[in-house]
């Protein structure tokens, strides 16, 4: 082998002196980390996160990007606490830190102190992303918007307790409707304000009813104006989450009336500026109280306008009603008309009765007198029921038309009473035309077959006569040969019988 080429041999030998003597690759790769380190100490890189993920111990492990390069990234949990934003994939963001080398992989990253997002474009890029999702969730839905209660006792307000904010707000209450407010201080820009206003609306949802600390009826979300950077805490994530998610009403008062934030969209109500919003909260008091007395006025004529209205129908009734006396009159002229025909027509049957009593009284005869009197009893009775019938209905009837005219009461109780004294008299004097009635007082009755004789002749050559005493009969036979004849004294006459004076009271008709 020897006089050969070294570069053919087996072994690897190291010439004494020989400056290229070979080196580890630890010892390499140390030397390309001090080398990077030193040249790269702090760089600021532009890219697009990529991969972002976060590790169980608290360290942010992602990849910068652009259209060429990728270059791995770490962050280390003591600076990830101090993020303005969320990390996530897509995101292009200016990094500060220095480069480094991973021996275990042979590869170079950098490790990040601080990220921003990089300018406002790719900021409100983010804000797109952010609000595309949220939206999704059906978080800005406007069907989740509450109604504002029409006059809240005690408002919430989240703000900054040392700015202009809460001042306008409570002096625009103070001018509109004086009410009870509750401010949660909060901070309103940089880092920690976002989870300082979730837990706040968190907090004043949480409060319940009766509490130390009295529940709001509704929530006002208030900051001023600034910049897309200054108002980002009202874009987080967290933010919207927590007000979509209390169960007040919140009305979100985040810059001026330009400026949009994600939590307008989550709350029930956007207001331009905060002084909007405390005037959206309540209303004015004084308008309030011009309404109430509107009210009332119109209550009062609401009342009285009916009562004059049934006042004027009563006039216009009254007058259109016939007079009282009038009618009386005309009723007392239909009495008068019915008492005159009642009495004429009661004279006018007495005077009936009177012609048909003297026409039968010369053809009365025992047998036919009772029956006779039989059926004008009958008639009598079915007389007086009907006139008893027609009397009632006529006075019901009358009774019925004039409450207040007794009269024709008096009148019919009146005819009544002289038709019973007729009738009284007719009884007597059936009673001194029954033939029946002088058996009692000694007379008899000659009867021949059982009829009534009153001539001598009529019992000559009859086999018997019977004689009808008031006790009983007896039948006698006659004499065959006529005694002489005595003269008979003339039968005494009866002194005529006084009749009663006649009344100025209109007689009756006759009842047969």
């Amino acid at each position: 082998m020897s006089g050969g080429d070294e570069s053919d041999a087996l072994l690897a030998r190291v010439s004494p002196g020989d400056n290229d003597a070979p080196v580890t690759v630890s010892e390499i790769s140390s030397l390309l980390k001090r080398t990077v380190e030193d040249r790269f100490g702090h760089v600021r890189l532009r890219g697009e996160l990529s991969g972002v993920k976060r590790a169980a111990s608290g360290h942010l492990y992602c990849a910068l990007k652009d259209d060429k390069a990728v270059i791995d990234a770490v962050m280390w949990r003591g600076n990830t606490g101090r993020l303005g934003f969320m990390p996530e994939d897509g995101i292009e963001v200016v990094a500060t830190g220095r480069l480094t080398t991973y021996p275990g992989r042979s590869k170079y990253q950098i490790v990040v102190d601080s990220m921003e997002i990089a300018g406002e474009g790719a900021l409100l890029a983010l804000l797109e992303r952010v609000k595309a999702k949220l939206e999704a969730e059906g978080l800005f839905a406007a069907s989740r918007k509450r109604a504002l209660p029409f006059l809240p006792d005690v408002i919430g307000v989240v703000t900054s307790p040392t700015g202009a904010v809460i001042r306008d707000i409570l002096h625009r209450l103070s001018d509109r409707f004086p009410s009870r407010v509750v401010v949660w201080p909060v901070i309103v820009q940089g880092k920690g304000s976002a989870e300082q206003v979730a837990a706040a609306v968190r907090g004043f949802s949480a409060l319940p009813q009766g509490g130390p600390v009295p529940r709001p009826d509704v929530v006002i979300v208030a900051r001023g104006g600034g910049s897309i950077e200054d108002l980002w805490g009202f874009n987080e994530e967290i933010v919207v989450r927590a007000i979509a998610e209390c169960s007040i009403p919140v009305i979100s008062a985040v810059g001026h009336e330009t400026d949009t934030t994600l939590a307008d969209f989550a709350a029930d109500l956007r207001a331009p500026t905060p002084t909007a919003a405390a005037e959206l909260a309540v209303p004015v008091r004084s308008e309030l109280r011009m309404a109430l007395d509107e009210y009332g006025l119109r209550k009062r004529r609401g009342v009285a306008r009916p009562v004059a209205l049934a006042r004027e129908r009563l006039a216009a009734w009254g007058e259109r009603l016939p007079d009282p006396a009038a009618m009386m009159a005309e009723r007392g002229q239909k009495l008068d008309d019915l008492g005159e025909r009642l009495r004429r027509g009661l004279a006018m049957r007495a005077d009936r009765a009177g012609s048909t009593l003297a026409e039968l009284r010369g053809r009365l005869r025992p047998t036919m007198l009772n029956e006779r009197i039989a059926r004008q009893g009958a008639v009598l009775s079915d007389l007086r029921g009907q006139m008893t019938r027609a009397l009632s209905a006529t006075v019901r009837h009358e009774r019925r038309a004039l409450d207040r005219v007794p009269a024709i009461h008096r009148i019919v109780t009146r005819g009544l009473t002289q038709e019973r004294e007729r009738m009284a008299a007719l009884r007597s004097v059936l009673a001194q035309l029954d033939p029946l009635a002088p058996l009692s007082r000694g007379y008899a009755m000659v009867l021949v077959d059982g009829q009534a004789i009153s001539r001598r002749d009529d019992a000559a050559g009859k086999p018997a006569l019977t004689l009808r005493f008031g006790d009983g009969t007896l039948d006698v036979a006659p004499l065959t040969e006529a005694p002489p004849k005595r003269e008979t004294p003339a039968p005494r006459r009866r002194p005529p019988r006084k009749t009663p004076e006649k009344r100025d009271e209109p007689e009756q008709q006759s009842l047969f």
